[in-house]
């Protein structure tokens, strides 16, 4: 039986410039290129531990702590979707968000248009939204043209030959928002929604689901401790 292959970046690397907090009072600071780093890190350990009975592999497209090029990164990426299939494969790229010190929030993205990366941003917003309710974060969407993910025209979505999503977990610069991303407990949640959407995304591979209450529905972290043992 085929496999679901996930294929995380983690974004920019300790050398892109701006891609930071800024210092807060207590001395901590959000660096991007650390916590994506850690998250994915989170993510990658719980699916081949935890979840490890599913048919999923994990492959970190980025390991590297310094920046890797957007090309370079699709390269990669693009490399393994030959050699196991587009249909086979999903890409998430996880980020921060940064504007003015006030939006706050998460939110996903895909590139333009309507594809099945749409279909697994939408699984993935409403895992996010469930989670992070209990935690009092905004969920951001674009609900244009009927999907609640922002279309956008990103090279890491608009390069890669398969279906992809970018997260951007919060925003950084936000400073009520950046000290809860940076408690052991912000980063449980941002790790779960992947966790959690992955393992819905790939049911949905799995069994071809066609039914759109799929997307809203049996998405609590209850439902997934009674549906896998955890050893």
């Amino acid at each position: 039986m085929a496999k679901f292959h996930i294929l995380l970046d983690n974004g920019h690397g300790e050398d892109t410039k701006g891609k930071r907090s800024p210092v807060w009072k207590d001395g901590s600071q959000l660096l991007e290129y650390a916590y994506a780093r850690e998250i994915v890190s989170r993510i990658k350990l719980l699916l081949e531990t935890t979840y490890r009975k599913e048919e999923i592999e994990v492959h970190i497209i980025t390991p590297e702590t310094k920046d890797i090029s957007l090309s370079e990164r699709a390269k990669r990426v693009n490399e393994l979707v030959a050699k196991f299939g587009k249909e086979n494969c999903l890409g998430i790229s996880v980020h921060n968000n940064a504007f003015n010190g006030k939006a706050n929030g998460w939110e996903v993205h895909t590139y333009l248009g309507n594809s099945v990366s749409d279909k697994y941003a939408t699984i993935v917003w409403y895992t996010a939204d469930k989670l992070l309710k209990e935690c009092g974060v905004t969920m951001r969407a674009d609900w244009s043209d009927g999907d609640p993910d922002w279309d956008s025209n990103f090279a890491i979505l608009r390069q890669t030959n398969c279906p992809f999503m970018l997260t951007e977990n919060g925003f950084m610069d936000n400073e009520h928002e950046c000290h809860w991303l940076l408690s052991e407990w912000g980063k449980k949640i941002i790790t779960d929604i992947h966790v959690f959407g992955i393992l819905r995304c790939y049911h949905y591979w799995k069994d071809n689901v066609s039914d759109k209450n799929f997307y809203k529905g049996g998405i609590s972290t209850e439902n997934y401790d009674n549906l896998y043992v955890k050893e």
